[in-house]
């Protein structure tokens, strides 16, 4: 939330791909090939949060839902086993979801699912086919469940009362059952990252989950995302000064396949984060998408460079 100690963003950043504000030369990523494809499933979502990135709700319908058909052309497209990561809206919501998982899963690719482990991922019939695909493809997939607080009061400040509760009974089926689970936090909910981790382990430890709070990949503590307050543009000299190497970037090695509302076919986005931003639309097919990245949003600056946060696993 944009407050009076955060500046508002300048109106004259981020406009040209080429150029800074400032008329230096703006960072630009260029693509090593692909490591993770993201499909979002949809933007329809169970909740509706607080700073929602990509605007879900119970009634978000600007993504629709992907379907087999959809995805099977880009995972036909790679050329050998990658991550593939399944996000929303709510994934499970998507009719299509176990079938998409089951075809990145027989065609050799790790999957990585993003959900918020409650009443979709635990019907009935989304649990029998988790198990199964755990069943034949032992160690290959992974749930991310989104967790914004370690607290009740913290994490129901953003995703409403009650939402912390009827997470719980998620997470502990995951551990019970014996899938790989992570969690994703958010990193502004705490006092600094030591006492974020060990809120989490505290909590982990109460219910006897197994993930390593102290590991980055199975706990990630996300940054925050405000497209309105103010951060610096990066510049090609920005990599030396900050000691980044730009193939480290999310978009030097992934992808995201939406199809937007009324479109005739899905398209690959240049990240997860900047889905409604056309100069970030990158092409119908992967062959299309392999093309560098100006980094020309406040996102590439807070979340990706600045923030050293990625999506991927």
């Amino acid at each position: 939330m944009l407050t009076n100690t955060q500046p508002p963003l300048a109106p004259e950043k981020f406009i040209d791909p080429a150029r800074t504000a400032k008329g230096e030369p703006r960072a630009t990523v260029d693509f090593r090939g692909y490591e993770t494809l993201w499909f979002n499933t949809g933007s329809l979502c169970n909740i509706e949060c607080v700073n929602c990135y990509i605007e879900s709700s119970p009634s978000a319908d600007h993504l629709v839902y992907l379907t087999l058909d959809d995805v099977l052309p880009f995972l036909d497209a790679l050329r050998e086993p990658i991550e593939i990561g399944l996000t929303g809206g709510e994934p499970f919501l998507n009719p299509h979801c176990l079938a998409i998982c089951d075809a990145a899963l027989t065609r050799g690719h790790s999957l990585l699912i993003l959900t918020n482990a409650m009443r979709p991922m635990m019907r009935p019939k989304v649990q029998a086919g988790l198990l199964d695909l755990q069943r034949r493809f032992p160690g290959k997939m992974t749930l991310r469940v989104s967790l914004d607080h370690y607290t009740h009061a913290g994490h129901d400040t953003e995703r409403g009362a009650g939402a912390f509760a009827r997470a719980l009974p998620g997470l502990d089926w995951l551990s019970e059952h014996g899938f790989t689970t992570h969690i994703a936090g958010r990193a502004a909910f705490a006092d600094g990252e030591d006492a974020a981790r060990a809120g989490y382990a505290a909590l982990i430890a109460e219910h006897g989950w197994d993930i390593d709070a102290s590991d980055p990949a199975a706990l990630m503590l996300f940054p925050e995302m405000d497209a309105r307050i103010d951060v610096p543009e990066i510049t090609t000299s920005c990599w030396d000064i900050l000691s980044i190497d730009p193939g480290t970037m999310m978009c030097a090695s992934s992808r995201m396949v939406v199809r937007r509302k009324g479109a005739p076919a899905p398209v690959a986005l240049a990240c997860t984060l900047l889905w409604d931003d056309a100069q970030f639309e990158m092409g119908q097919t992967l062959a299309e998408a392999a093309r560098p990245v100006a980094l020309n949003h406040p996102h590439c600056a807070k979340f990706c460079v600045l923030g050293g946060a990625s999506c991927s696993a």
